[in-house]
């Protein structure tokens, strides 16, 4: 799993039948350090998170199984879209996500 920010969507007009009414997201990972070193991931989305919004996501099987299909052809999935975060004043975390403060 992984914290991250919704930063787009894809639009797909043909797509596995599995995957109807399944919005698909373009997630970038929250950088550790000063770097951006993830490229972002397409995720998703059955909750309803929106472009801007902070989400955590899930991979592989847990990605399935939230879902609610196991063999649902997708490798990442959101899980919650986040509401706060609390960081430690030490910890090497770029920004705090969902804090607004910091934003």
């Amino acid at each position: 799993m992984f914290l991250g920010r919704v930063i787009g969507n894809v639009q797909a007009t043909r797509k596995d039948d599995r995957l109807g009414g399944v919005k698909l997201l373009i997630v970038q990972p929250a950088p550790l350090e000063d770097k951006d070193t993830h490229l972002p991931v397409v995720a998703a989305d059955r909750i309803g998170a929106g472009i801007g919004e902070d989400v955590i996501v899930a991979f592989g099987r847990a990605a399935r199984l939230a879902m609610g299909d196991e063999n649902l052809p997708i490798e990442a999935a959101i899980l919650a879209i986040v509401d706060g975060t609390e960081v430690r004043s030490d910890a090497k975390l770029k920004r705090g996500l969902g804090n607004e403060k910091e934003r």
